[in-house]
């Protein structure tokens, strides 16, 4: 029967590095290669991701610099092209083998619309584990109601349910701390 709580667990770690991987998407006037890993490019007659079919390397150079080098020259041109049309506010300039980014500073306004941007994406993350934690529930009731477990049983289960959604809450408001913070950061 604990592998209701194990199969709980796991949909909320997954839950959690969906929000990470989401979170680590919003600007926050550093230079971070999360900023455009994911984005799309056109390039050998299809659609890639510019990290994940490692089409090129991401690094910076300073804190407001993001180097991008492709393994392939003659793709510079497609990976400039698919970074401009991304529409998330960043010039990127060929500079030989490599295309240079410079993350422009945030304006007070654009930090605060970024915040609410997070908070928005720490709440669906919120609802995806109360989402969770309410179908284990229900499942435990389903189980003492069909006499595989007992109350007992099910009074603990529930418990240990609870006590997972409660630390994954708490880690998820530790996540909207720290970002806020980093956006706070001029």
């Amino acid at each position: 029967m604990d592998q209701l709580i194990q199969d709980a667990r796991l949909k909320t770690n997954k839950i959690l590095d969906v929000l990470k991987t989401d979170l680590s998407t919003v600007r926050t006037g550093r230079a971070a290669p999360s900023l455009i890993e994911n984005i799309i490019i056109n390039a050998y007659g299809g659609t890639q991701r510019l990290k994940v079919m490692e089409l090129a390397t991401i690094g910076s150079s300073d804190p407001q610099t993001l180097i991008v080098t492709p393994f392939d020259g003659s793709i510079i041109g497609e990976i400039q092209k698919g970074i401009a049309e991304a529409n998330i506010g960043l010039n990127p300039v060929v500079d030989g083998q490599v295309i240079r980014i410079s993350i422009p500073r945030l304006s007070e306004e654009r930090r605060q619309e970024l915040i609410h941007l997070m908070k928005q994406k720490l709440e669906n993350g919120k609802i995806m584990m109360r989402q969770v934690r309410h179908e284990a529930m229900l499942e435990i009731k389903k189980q003492e109601n069909d006499k595989l477990i007992s109350e007992d049983e099910t009074g603990r289960m529930e418990k240990e349910v609870q006590k997972l959604t409660d630390e994954l809450m708490e880690e998820i408001e530790g996540m909207g701390k720290k970002k806020e913070e980093e956006l706070m950061q001029i």
